[in-house]
């Protein structure tokens, strides 16, 4: 008998950071480390590979945020150095910590929408 899954939102599964076949089981094994296999439809997930990309994503993101907020503190505070550093430094790593997770599982599922897979290599099964 073979099971049947409807087709899910890459987008909903990434933000949930779910498995994309059936949107149930996790898709990491730590914080940033995608599972081998699915706990709950047992779906390969040695094919995915998101690569550089949910990086870039979060560096557009967080970059001008941070960097705005930066620049409005010191035209309205003019705050010494040393709270800069304090206050940035952690909203920057907390901000890219928090959006990594699921920009990658969104392109985990994305690849496994479209079944994408590097030339020469096989794509999920």
């Amino acid at each position: 008998m073979v099971d049947f899954f409807p087709p899910l939102s890459p987008y909903a599964t990434g933000l949930r950071c779910r498995c994309p076949r059936c949107g149930v089981g996790r898709l990491f094994n730590g914080l940033l480390t995608v599972a081998a296999r699915c706990t709950h439809c047992d779906l390969d997930f040695s094919a995915s590979d998101s690569g550089d990309g949910p990086a870039v994503f979060v560096i557009f993101i967080v970059g001008p945020i941070a960097t705005g907020l930066a620049l409005w503190v010191e035209a309205a505070f003019a705050p010494p150095m040393w709270l800069h550093l304090v206050l940035w430094i952690p909203a920057i790593l907390g901000g890219s910590i928090a959006l990594l997770r699921p920009f990658k599982a969104t392109l985990v599922a994305l690849q496994y929408r479209h079944k994408a897979g590097e030339a020469g290599t096989r794509t999920f099964d």
